[in-house]
């Protein structure tokens, strides 16, 4: 929210109190206070006057720092609240005659004693960000409204990212954003998942620990500042030290939350029957029958709103004209190797037998005089589910048992972002705090039920909704993107915008869900599609099985469906680390490469992984420039090597992509390509791409419970791989075609020197590169 008429005014109505000094400190374990009121004190008449402003100063975890700015500390604590997992910190405070200091871990915090107001953030001695005069204030408006606003200065070669999934540029810098969840599409500035946490390239990131609508003014009202501000009379947030935009993200995850482990077979291609199409099970059955007949791997089908009856959305009951035997649909699919999903959202519409139901128990949610909360928009007449009480979460989630009992194994958990503040909650949560938050209320009520009937990994949802902490309930989609080039370049853009934001896994509508693509952006968007951490075929008014285009959209995705699949030991271990530590599979530039700052703005390529760089083509012609980052990386599909630190200008058909290996990576493919749930380790490929002398790597393919592991070294012109637990496997080496190998059977490839062993080691001789 803006309140400044330019640099020295503020706007009409609008009054503005700032900590002028530090009139006194207070100290406890591991934190302190300073008592800062809003003009110098000069004589005792000064203390008979407001506001004195008080800000804390804690820290939850090493190398994170929280500050708390109150106004009146007599409002009341409201919820909900995130939940925190916090930890010893360690902190050790120091108070002297000129400053306050609390450190944690490499980073602290130094209030001024003396002088005008400064508050510096710094680690190993070097200033991260802080502020001065006049950026901490307490703000009336002319409504009476009253508002807490922070900001903290921003570099002039300093970048901001995260906020959630948003659509606009990558760069957040010059941008006003409300973290209000909104259904506003991909073409807009809402978002669906907001999420009030900003990283930057500086070395740290910020998290303002505020459930409800929270405005952020970056570098746009004051240009060299990030501000933030929430209304009521207090503030916190915390400052996240990497120092790199990783480190930032494992921190920001280990307190709010990190992703869950995935199936397997989530990582496959998921068919869905679109929106609003005329679809009955013989329909469903032409699709899974036309996929297998043309070689396409499934391994999710996926139905749309109108499994329910129309005006009935939710009843959770399979219409019966279109489905008139569901168990033994769901039975027969099951029994071709698919995992079925299912549509659902919070909402419980007036013409559905629930809706009485819900009413009568006090379900659902409703407006201060008593009456249940409705309106006309979506669904005719359509009520909330109340998640906060316990036993209407028993209630929803056991009608969702009911479809698991039948042989459903996941939800799509769609909207849940226009949730009402004019409501009142069963516990007595505040309907402004709750408008963000009920996102994670209602995920985590379907997750926590799949997670306790399927078992720990085994849980996924396909969910639309979103704030902080909500990642640990993947997946997540893009939303309502057109289908069109600029709307494939902005999904994208959300997708690495949400990965800065602490989710792990993300996924979007292949060729966008508005309108029908033409042929050219359907095959284009297979391939950014496959490469994404997750795989869906979706629309709104037209199906997406790939003949219905044409039948080089069957070849194009028949490609991209098995690379993926032979991509899978390298993709679990991505998955290992958005789970373990909170790294996103899909990954901006910055976030892997931050030291080079021709990526700083870089959103219309990504790397999958730490390894393979991939830049989706957004024309019909090929024709596409990206930026490949130093050093000789290599083609994956050819072979090819590619210098790096410069752009690159090539020409792509529709069966290919700009897609990258990174020098010195090791990257296992796996046996099979027609399933993405087997034995990644049985006759695993590694792929070892431009290894510099004295490179040592070492890679994990899982096996069930244990994992295979493998360690590749170069020494001069010697490359050398050892095993541990694996049974056969391959070495490929891109670019090499002749040397001497011991311990292996060398077989032709046209990419380079490929050597087939059962065996615990192989050498290759005269391998250099």
């Amino acid at each position: 929210m803006k309140f400044t008429d330019g640099y020295w005014m503020l706007r009409e109505g609008v009054q503005a109190s700032y900590p002028a000094e530090v009139r006194d400190v207070g100290t406890a374990p591991g934190s302190f206070s300073v008592y800062a009121p809003a003009q110098p004190i000069r004589h005792r008449g000064d203390m008979l006057k407001g506001p004195v402003v008080t800000l804390a100063y804690s820290s939850p975890m090493p190398d994170v720092i929280g500050v708390t700015i109150t106004h009146f500390a007599g409002e009341e604590a409201r919820g909900p609240r995130f939940t925190l997992h916090e930890e010893d910190a360690g902190a050790v405070v120091s108070v002297t005659d000129e400053a306050a200091v609390l450190t944690s871990g490499a980073l602290s915090v130094r209030v001024g004693r003396t002088g005008p107001w400064r508050v510096e953030f710094s680690a190993g001695g070097r200033p991260l960000t802080g502020n001065g005069p006049k950026s901490t204030a307490v703000v009336e408006t002319g409504e009476g409204r009253h508002y807490i606003r922070e900001q903290l200065d921003l570099g002039a070669d300093h970048h901001v990212y995260g906020l959630g999934e948003r659509f606009g540029p990558l760069v957040k810098n010059g941008q006003s954003v409300d973290i209000w969840n909104a259904d506003g599409g991909t073409a807009s500035e809402q978002a669906y998942k907001n999420v009030p946490f900003f990283l930057t390239d500086a070395g740290y990131g910020v998290f303002v620990n505020h459930p409800g609508h929270v405005s952020y003014e970056v570098a746009s009202e004051a240009v060299t500042r990030t501000q933030f501000s929430v209304e009521g009379q207090s503030l916190e947030y915390f400052v996240i030290y990497g120092p790199t935009p990783k480190d930032i993200l494992r921190r920001y995850t280990a307190l709010t939350g990190r992703p869950a482990r995935l199936p397997a077979w989530s990582f496959g291609l998921w068919l869905s029957t679109s929106f609003t199409t005329s679809y009955d099970e013989e329909t469903v059955t032409s699709f899974v029958d036309g996929m297998a007949e043309r070689g396409l791997p499934l391994s999710v089908f996926h139905f749309d709103t109108f499994w329910m009856r129309e005006f009935h959305w939710c009843d959770f009951e399979w219409d019966p004209d279109a489905f008139p035997d569901p168990r033994g649909m769901l039975e027969r699919l099951r029994a071709r190797g698919l995992k079925v999903c299912v549509w659902i959202n919070p909402y419980i519409a007036q013409r559905s037998k629930l809706f009485a139901e819900g009413k009568a128990r006090g379900f659902l949610l409703k407006r201060a005089n008593g009456d249940v909360w409705q309106w006309d928009k979506w669904q005719p007449g359509l009520a909330v589910v109340d998640f906060t009480d316990p036993a209407a979460r028993e209630w929803y989630t056991g009608k969702l048992g009911a479809l698991l009992d039948m042989g459903v194994d996941c939800f799509k958990s769609d909207f849940g972002e226009r949730i009402p503040t004019d409501v009142v909650y069963h516990d007595g949560s505040d309907p402004e705090r709750m408008h963000n938050y009920y996102a994670y209320l209602y995920n985590e009520a379907v997750f926590e039920l799949l997670r306790k009937r399927r078992g720990e990994g085994e849980a996924v949802l396909f969910a639309r909704s979103a704030t902080a902490g909500t990642q640990a309930f993947p997946v997540h989609w893009g939303g309502d993107a057109e289908s069109t080039f600029e709307a494939m370049a902005e999904s994208l853009r959300g997708g690495l915008s949400l990965g800065m934001s602490g989710f792990g896994y993300w996924s979007h509508d292949i060729g966008g869900f508005e309108g029908t693509p033409d042929p050219a952006l359907f095959k284009r968007w297979i391939a950014f599609g496959l490469l994404s951490s997750h795989s869906r075929l979706h629309g709104s008014g037209s199906y997406r099985v790939p003949w219905l285009f044409d039948e080089e959209a069957v070849e194009v995705l028949r490609r991209f469906t098995h690379l993926k699949a032979r991509l899978m030991p390298y993709l679990q271990a991505a998955a290992r680390e958005a789970y373990g530590e909170g790294l996103p599979m899909m990954r901006a530039m910055v976030v892997e490469f931050p030291g080079d700052p021709a990526v700083t703005h870089l959103e219309r390529q990504y790397m999958l992984g730490s390894d393979l760089l991939v830049a989706p083509v957004f024309s019909a012609d090929g024709d596409i420039a990206y930026y490949v980052p130093e050093g000789t990386w290599t083609h994956v599909p050819t072979g090819e090597p590619v210098a790096g630190g410069r752009w690159v200008r090539e020409r792509h058909g529709f069966s290919s992509v700009p897609l990258l290996a990174r020098p010195g990576s090791v990257i296992p493919f796996g046996a099979v390509r027609d399933r993405p749930d087997y034995d990644h380790a049985e006759g695993v490929t590694l792929h070892a791409y431009a290894l510099p002398d004295g490179a040592r790597v070492v890679t994990e393919v899982p096996t069930g419970e244990t994992a295979a592991t493998f360690t590749t070294t170069r020494d001069g012109d010697v490359i050398r791989v050892t095993a541990e637990g694996a049974g056969r496997w391959r070495l490929l080496l891109p670019g090499v075609h002749t040397g001497s190998v011991e311990g292996g059977t060398v077989i032709g490839h046209e990419q380079g020197l490929l050597v087939e062993t059962r065996g615990d080691a192989v050498t290759v001789r005269g391998a250099g590169e």
